[in-house]
């Protein structure tokens, strides 16, 4: 008599917030993949959801909490974890029947609550199938590009920030598992990694730096020490199966010193010439009260001797506007660093109160018309500042990654769009290409001719 395989369970997911709890959502489904469960795609599947929460600003929890109240309305077995975990007793008073909720990067406790509340079906029959899935783990990015976390938590105590409290102080991973995962995201087909962490230029600095064999097929047995510009060129040298590099873009970059010595990796094209760095502001008596390094007029300088190395850099920042105690002579100082600067892509963010921040005792809080004029004149300023350095782009070849691929039109014409070495996935930019092969993949690195630009895309023709 036939033995029939039970069903296993499935798992809905909602991933709310930053890259990093992105990051966190594939690890969770990983190991739930591994333990027997299957996805859904959607709620009616599912046997339970979980929803990854964002807790970083107000409006981002409040985001959460009505991605919460959609999965309890739409299914009513819901798991929260993520950032806005730390508040499980707002959470709960809202939603008093949510099953269980966890803290950022509580992995082993999300699972145990998956477990309870909907348990795989286990078995001889079940449990010695291979998982094709899990040789690098499952993704929810396209395959031809992954983020890569190298560590977690901050040591840093700015003021508007609460990153500390959500995830702790830094925890770096080991170098030889860093390089490890990459290899194996390579070999699965990712052709551009996202290096990620709350400080990426901090790596190693809690396990002192300390070098690990990397045995994979690139290391072949080799130390390489827990450190941002040590673990920058070895992944470097990555290869995809056909021999090509990979792109390996570095965010959230602190301009420690040792930055500099990323930068000739760029130039030479070992990793990609694109540098994430918050900077925040650029006033002395704002950085000040945002408890953050003020040396604005020596970073300056330092990013005119990155392009002198690099022209081809690509330097992006975020900056908050409308922060407590900020003058109009702070914002026009501001203003002026940025015309000075010439960052290449700039985001900007009202300033918004953050329960627990120590920047709410601050005095000087600032009306919303002010901030948010002051928001438009910024935005004003980057888009301007962007459209002349896309517009300087127009007549050269670029290599850009293909994201996605059109239907032929009328004429048989089939669009792409794609993105150069200076648009991260997301965040940035695209350069929109006509009349492209129908051998075209997804994934695909191409040369484009650029014909066009406006003030954050590009738009070209696939050399030929």
């Amino acid at each position: 008599m036939a033995t029939q395989i039970p069903s296993p369970p499935k798992v809905g997911m909602v991933s709310l917030g930053c890259p990093k709890a992105l990051v966190d959502s594939e690890r969770i489904l990983t190991q739930l993949r591994s333990d027997g469960y299957d996805l859904s795609a959607d709620y009616a599947g599912a046997d339970v959801v979980l929803v990854n929460t964002c807790g970083f600003l107000d409006s981002a929890k409040e985001e959460s909490l009505e991605a919460i109240g959609e999965a309890m309305a739409e299914n009513g077995r819901v798991i929260v974890t993520g950032c806005m975990g730390n508040e499980a007793d707002l959470i709960m008073k809202r939603f008093p029947d949510v099953l269980a909720v966890t803290g950022a990067h509580q992995y082993e406790d999300v699972v145990t609550a998956v477990h309870a509340a909907a348990p795989a079906a286990r078995g001889a029959f079940v449990d010695l199938v291979p998982r094709r899935d899990m040789g690098a783990g499952l993704k929810l990015t396209p395959r031809h590009y992954s983020y890569l976390k190298i560590s977690e938590g901050c040591n840093h105590r700015c003021s508007f920030c609460i990153i500390p409290s959500l995830r702790g102080d830094l925890v770096s991973r080991r170098p030889d598992a860093i390089l490890r995962e990459a290899e194996k995201l390579v070999e699965a087909g990712t052709k551009e990694l996202l290096v990620i962490s709350q400080d990426t230029s901090a790596y190693g600095v809690d396990i002192r730096h300390q070098p690990r064999v990397w045995n994979g097929p690139t290391g072949q047995g080799r130390e390489v020490r827990a450190h941002m510009t040590d673990l920058a060129a070895a992944l470097g040298e990555l290869r995809t199966p056909d021999g090509k590099g990979v792109w390996t873009r570095l965010h959230y970059v602190y301009p420690y010193p040792h930055v500099d010595k990323v930068i000739p990796l760029m130039a030479e094209r070992k990793i990609t010439p694109y540098l994430d760095i918050p900077f925040q502001h650029a006033a002395p008596n704002v950085l000040k009260r945002m408890k953050r390094p003020a040396n604005e007029a020596k970073v300056l300088q330092r990013v005119k001797s990155w392009r002198d190395i690099c022209p081809d850099l690509t330097i992006r920042s975020t900056f908050v506007v409308g922060f407590p105690g900020e003058t109009e002579e702070d914002f026009q100082y501001l203003l002026d660093w940025l015309e000075e600067a010439q960052l290449d892509r700039v985001g900007a963010f009202r300033f918004e109160p953050v329960e627990g921040a120590a920047a709410n005792l601050l005095d000087g809080a600032l009306p919303e018309e002010v901030k948010e004029e002051r928001y438009q004149r910024i935005m004003d300023v980057t888009a301007r500042i962007s459209a002349a350095k896309l517009q300087a782009k127009i007549g050269r070849t670029l290599p850009v990654i293909i994201d996605e691929i059109g239907e032929p039109d009328e004429d048989g014409d089939i669009g792409a769009t794609a993105r150069s070495e200076a648009d991260a996935p997301e965040i940035d930019g695209n350069v929109f290409l006509r009349n492209v092969s129908a051998s075209l993949a997804v994934g695909d690195i191409v040369d484009a001719v650029i014909e066009d630009a406006d003030e954050h895309d590009l738009f070209g023709v696939a050399a030929g």
